[in-house]
């Protein structure tokens, strides 16, 4: 991270992250030396949030294409409880 402040220098310049976040760096806020949060810029966060929908997505098109067997959401909570067996509450 190019930049890096402290929680406390944050509260001492009200906090704002908007001028770091426009730019085309990334700043780091740390609480006891450890980062506790990070601004980056919008481009990037956004880039974040594709690759957190794509990867699932893979995951679920590579378990399809095992060809094994699959149920619909309608079918879940019948399936989910008759593997509990009767005995169970």
């Amino acid at each position: 991270m190019d930049e890096r402040a402290s929680a406390h220098n944050s509260r001492d310049t009200d906090g704002d992250p908007v001028p770091v976040g426009t730019t085309a760096r990334t700043s780091a806020s740390r609480r006891n030396g450890v980062p506790v949060a990070a601004v980056v810029p919008i481009a990037d966060f956004q880039a974040l949030e594709d690759a957190a929908d794509v990867l699932p997505a893979r995951e679920a098109e590579a378990v399809l294409a095992g060809g094994e067997p699959t149920i619909s959401m309608a079918e879940l909570p019948a399936d989910l409880f008759s593997e509990r067996g009767e005995g169970a509450a």
